[in-house]
């Protein structure tokens, strides 16, 4: 028989183990170490050498190890204060993942071209990875007074500008971490509403008889 002890951790469960994003800490742990570890995986094999991309990469990856802790605690102990931050954190997450995924899939062509160009003129340890892996020069056009690491310049042969090799394959990856941000930012919704529906269930552990 379904009754309140059994949706108290039915509850419990799908807030710590839900298959989605943001909302089941145990999964949000993983995502979060598989963030710091391709940081250092793209450090380790030379992919990016911008300490300013690696250091917001992990940090977003230690945020979110924190938020799981702490939806984790709070799930396990229905500790009413952790959940309430929980919930609140969550909710925030989802209006800033929820506006991204929406501008991303928003952007024309020559919004991404212009969006792009602001990029590649404000990073320049992440414009000589670019050239350097995709082995052009230059956004639109090089300028010779500039470095340029890409393996063409050296070998003397004439070097594609680099804007229409990242346009191409832009408004591919823009739609889709759209498409799954948008995605995700409804699931952390199913999250928020969950923490709700649990941090107002009486615990069985504190109040046994509420529950018979």
């Amino acid at each position: 028989m379904f009754n309140k002890l059994t949706f108290s951790l039915c509850l419990s469960l799908s807030l710590s183990s839900l298959p989605s994003s943001i909302p089941p800490p145990l999964f949000l742990q993983l995502v979060s170490l598989l963030l710091i570890g391709i940081a250092a995986w793209g450090i380790g094999f030379g992919l990016i050498s911008s300490l300013r991309v690696v250091g917001v990469v992990i940090a977003v990856g230690i945020f979110l190890f924190l938020i799981a802790l702490v939806g984790l605690i709070g799930a396990v102990k229905h500790h009413q204060v952790l959940l309430f931050f929980y919930m609140i954190i969550l909710l925030l997450v989802f209006i800033v993942q929820f506006s991204v995924s929406c501008a991303c899939l928003a952007l024309n062509q020559d919004q991404q071209g212009q969006l792009l160009e602001v990029g590649w003129n404000n990073t320049a340890s992440a414009r000589n990875d670019i050239q350097r892996n995709l082995n052009c020069c230059g956004f639109r056009n090089f300028n010779p007074n500039d470095t340029c690491l890409a393996s063409c310049i050296k070998s003397g042969h004439p070097c594609a500008p680099c804007a229409p090799i990242i346009g191409e394959y832009a408004g591919e990856v823009l739609r889709f971490v759209g498409g799954i941000g948008l995605f995700f930012s409804f699931t952390e919704i199913l999250g928020v509403w969950l923490t709700y529906r649990y941090r107002n269930q009486k615990d069985p552990r504190a109040n046994p008889s509420a529950f018979l």
